[in-house]
């Protein structure tokens, strides 16, 4: 038992380390060359200490038996986080420029090392504002039109309304997902297709705040897949619930719609790291399309991360509809995303396979988006 408990107080406390000395980087490069002398330092100081205790307390409040202070301090501790993560990115970016000034000839004004320093807080508060604003507002609708070779009449036109990656949790609850559920209505689509990530926590603490998803209307109905979100908060307890709410849920496997002379198959895969959760939900495109029809006029999967593409691919399917990435959620994290997914949003070839990754309808941690905005994808079949 003891053993167990270390192993998970380690990284924890490698977190707290590590917060604690980049807190301490921007205050010692920052702090010094604000005016004011001691009321600086003490007002600096405390502020940069009030984000190094919400910031882990804001991670662990789900464990808080009082509901209620739980999603109060998640909200600190996410606000936090997202002003800190533009502030140490700008602390760093300052550092940088400074070093290439250094380099230069002439010294470095004390006018351009205090201008700098209050610049640098400003711009990460500002767009850590327009961020809220921007995250907190219900996606817009982005429509995109997928070629596909020898699309049959009857196809032409077929609509899925894509959403992905909610996280209902902390600070994402009922009014947000039922604002979004109206939007997809609206589009009067085929298909919803949820492609993973929608929640962040237990069935008994977020179910009344799913509800809505029961309310999705579309011609041949509502699928999801799963995210590793999902097997993070329990994903065998969602799946029922899911199915409780009138939504299919496709783990290595697939329907066939619009049945006839143009059938079109739907398939979904389980994450691509769920088999590290569970061996029997190993994420595998090939099952997927066990017995589909030879001749089906489309073939659409369903995985969450972009990366389950090269699978997809080899297995015959045309289209893959992901999400996972966010689309990098706030600058300049998108572009460090292609490190670990070979996309990071939008409409992209891979072979004879298209795939579309969505930047996510909602958010993780800090309510914040800038310069990746959140959306609902109007998805339409167009024949090449």
């Amino acid at each position: 038992m003891k053993p167990a408990m270390s192993a998970r107080r380690r990284p924890f406390g490698f977190v707290i380390i590590m917060l604690l000395a980049l807190h301490a980087y921007i205050g010692v490069r920052l702090l010094p060359y604000l005016d004011g002398g001691v009321a600086t330092w003490i007002l600096g100081g405390a502020v940069l200490l009030l984000s190094l205790i919400l910031m882990p307390l804001g991670m662990m409040s789900r464990n808080f038996e009082d509901h209620a202070l739980a999603d109060r301090v998640s909200w600190a501790g996410m606000l936090a986080m997202g002003w800190f993560s533009s502030l140490l990115v700008f602390t760093f970016v300052r550092d940088v420029v400074l070093l290439v000034l250094a380099l230069l000839p002439g010294p470095i004004t004390p006018a351009v090392l205090h201008d700098s320093a209050v610049f640098v807080p400003a711009l990460a508060l500002l767009i850590s504002v327009i961020g809220f604003f921007n995250a907190r507002r219900t996606a817009s609708v982005v429509s995109v039109d997928i070629p596909v070779a020898n699309l049959p009449a009857e196809l032409q036109g077929f609509t899925i309304a894509q959403i992905s990656d909610i996280h209902v949790g902390p600070t994402i609850k009922n009014n947000y997902l039922s604002a979004i559920v109206a939007a997809v209505n609206a589009l009067d689509a085929d298909v919803v297709a949820i492609t993973g990530d929608l929640v962040d926590g237990s069935v008994a603490q977020l179910s009344p705040h799913t509800a809505p998803l029961a309310d999705l209307k579309a011609r041949y109905g509502s699928y999801f897949v799963t995210g590793n979100h999902e097997y993070y908060s329990g994903a065998a307890a969602w799946v029922a619930e899911l199915r409780r709410l009138g939504v299919r849920v496709l783990m290595n496997e697939h329907v066939v719609l619009n049945g006839g002379a143009a059938p079109l198959v739907l398939a979904g895969v389980t994450d691509f790291g769920a088999g590290h959760f569970d061996p029997a939900n190993a994420s595998d495109p090939v099952r997927a399309l066990l017995n589909a029809p030879a001749d089906a006029a489309v073939r659409i999967l369903l995985a969450h991360q972009p990366r389950s593409a090269p699978a997809a691919e080899q297995a015959g399917f045309d289209v893959q509809l992901s999400g996972h990435t966010h689309g990098g959620q706030f600058w300049p994290w998108g572009h460090f995303v292609r490190f670990q997914q070979p996309f990071t949003a939008g409409l992209h070839r891979l072979g004879k396979l298209w795939v579309y990754t969505s930047r996510g309808t909602g958010y993780w941690g800090p309510p914040k988006r800038f310069g990746a905005p959140s959306e609902i994808t109007r998805l339409r079949l167009v024949r090449a």
